[in-house]
């Protein structure tokens, strides 16, 4: 099964009249996964032009179904390891994210930054910093980065960090933030049903853009549709396809 087998196949409805249909499905999208991304694009991202809508897609959607089926496997823990549940999800999500930048031939390792405090260009100490992503490049730090299964809560943090790790380092290491999705269950009115609210928090991300400091990259493998009407949140927030494809090389140039 190729790309455009699945394509046709998830275009047809009538493909999908019973649930063992949709079960069939993911299963024949992530064999594909398994050996259509790393096939066509994931080494070769740097390759990828902009207008290869396909590829592009591609990334997207295997690094978002390939987490989620890991997400999806975890719910089936009891309800008092929900906790250990998401801990495990967000996990394991940094660390596809670190294997997938290996892939590119790229240093990418989580760990502790030691920021030395900067003075009129003196170091006084340093400071121990730990990150979900550190880049580095000839045993240089290029990019910092965070990467969350959602922004929920979390979102003031990052841009914390770059605007302290700049402040006490008087120095311009580009920060980046990575999200599956942005999106959460909610309980409806109905029982036992469940629907699905926003955790984006559109005027915190803008505040934080325009008056402390804008982050250098912001990408999600599902994004939101605000994310790509409004004019600020677009010139800020893309799809993960850019970071493999344009942004990670920009960043360590």
């Amino acid at each position: 099964m190729n790309l455009r087998g699945l394509v046709a196949i998830a275009s047809d409805k009538t493909n999908f009249v019973k649930v063992s249909d949709y079960v069939d499905f993911c299963v024949r999208f992530l064999e594909f996964a398994a050996h259509g991304l790393q096939a066509v694009t994931l080494r070769q991202a740097r390759d990828i032009p902009s207008e290869d809508d396909e590829s592009r897609r591609l990334i997207c959607n295997s690094i978002y179904t390939v987490q989620q089926s890991i997400g999806a496997a975890l719910d089936a823990l009891p309800a008092g390891k929900s906790n250990n549940a998401r801990k495990v999800n967000g996990d394991l999500f940094e660390r596809l994210i670190r294997m997938l930048i290996g892939e590119l031939g790229i240093d990418c390792q989580s760990g502790v930054v030691n920021i030395p405090v900067v003075a009129d260009g003196v170091e006084l100490f340093q400071m121990s910093y730990q990150h979900d992503l550190v880049i580095r490049f000839q045993d240089e730090v290029k990019v910092i980065g965070s990467v969350k299964t959602s922004s929920k809560d979390r979102i003031d943090k990052i841009f914390m960090d770059k605007f302290l790790y700049s402040r006490l380092a008087e120095t311009d290491i580009p920060h980046i933030a990575i999200f599956l999705n942005d999106v959460q269950r909610k309980k409806t009115r109905q029982e036992n049903k469940f629907g699905v609210s926003a955790t984006f928090l559109p005027g915190h991300f803008k505040g934080y853009t325009i008056k402390l400091n804008p982050l250098d990259g912001v990408y999600y493998c599902d994004i939101r549709p605000n994310m790509q009407t409004d004019p600020l949140l677009r010139s800020h927030i893309q799809t993960i396809d850019h970071l493999f494809c344009t942004d990670l090389w920009s960043l360590l140039d």
